[in-house]
């Protein structure tokens, strides 16, 4: 790990007050692997290393992988239109809404951030391989750790930001909310101190691929969290309101 990484990473605990977009995830050394059934030579190609650009995205290891974490079409009941994202940070989950009641799912890590705006919104641009700066109250509070780096940092494979990142806007214009990637992807799956909605490097390609600009976004509260995954009951009234006499 580069001096400059681990500069960036030390004050993580600080970064969960910070904007989504300048909040670096703390990247923890490997747990020792659990026994997990291996995945099918389906998902584990979905999570191979691939070139991207310049970069070459690095595997997921396997011991991190589980076909219920991959990515994968899955039934999703919403009135929302398809390609509309819906964000479901209290279960870990990113939907895109496809038809027929379907929806790309993907598994999602949860900074303290992510917590941070529920509601509706949409995303004017997306950015591949971003830079990363500290905010002003970021240099003003820590200026020893985020001094070397006031200028910005440069896109990469040890960015906090990762390889593709959706800005999300309201009518309120920025709301510093951001579904981005991860050089730290055993947080996938859980909650740490920094970042807002992180997914595997190969996810957040594949989604950005799949985003347009404008697109709409929704982002459950916890009141609302499991929203859409099981099929809502019929409305015998309006059944028989159709049915033929």
């Amino acid at each position: 790990m580069t001096h400059l990484l681990r500069t960036l990473l030390a004050g993580s605990a600080l970064l969960a007050l910070s904007a989504c977009e300048t909040s670096p995830q703390a990247v923890s050394a490997p747990p020792p692997a659990p026994a997990l059934a291996p995945v099918s030579a389906e998902t584990a190609a979905l999570y191979a290393a691939r070139p991207d650009g310049e970069l070459t995205v690095p595997a997921i290891p396997a011991h991190l992988l589980t076909e219920d974490k991959a990515r994968q079409i899955v039934d999703y009941w919403t009135d929302e239109p398809a390609g509309t994202i819906i964000v479901d940070p209290h279960a870990k989950r990113l939907y895109q809404v496809r038809p027929g009641n379907r929806a790309m799912r993907y598994t999602v890590g949860v900074g303290a951030a992510g917590y941070g705006f529920t509601g509706e919104a949409h995303i004017p641009y997306q950015r591949d391989w971003p830079r990363w700066t500290p905010t002003d109250s970021m240099l003003a509070e820590n200026p020893e750790h985020y001094g070397p780096s006031k200028d910005g940092v440069d896109g990469g494979l040890e960015n906090p930001m990762g390889a593709r990142a959706l800005y999300i806007h309201n009518s309120g214009g920025d709301t510093f909310y951001r579904i981005h990637g991860t050089p730290d992807p055993q947080s996938i799956g859980t909650a740490s101190s920094a970042g807002c909605i992180r997914l595997f490097n190969q996810d957040i390609i594949h989604l950005a691929e799949n985003t347009h600009s404008m697109t709409r976004v929704v982002v459950l509260t916890q009141a609302q969290s499991g929203q859409g995954t099981t099929q809502p009951p019929v409305d015998k009234a309006k059944q028989t309101s159709r049915d033929p006499a």
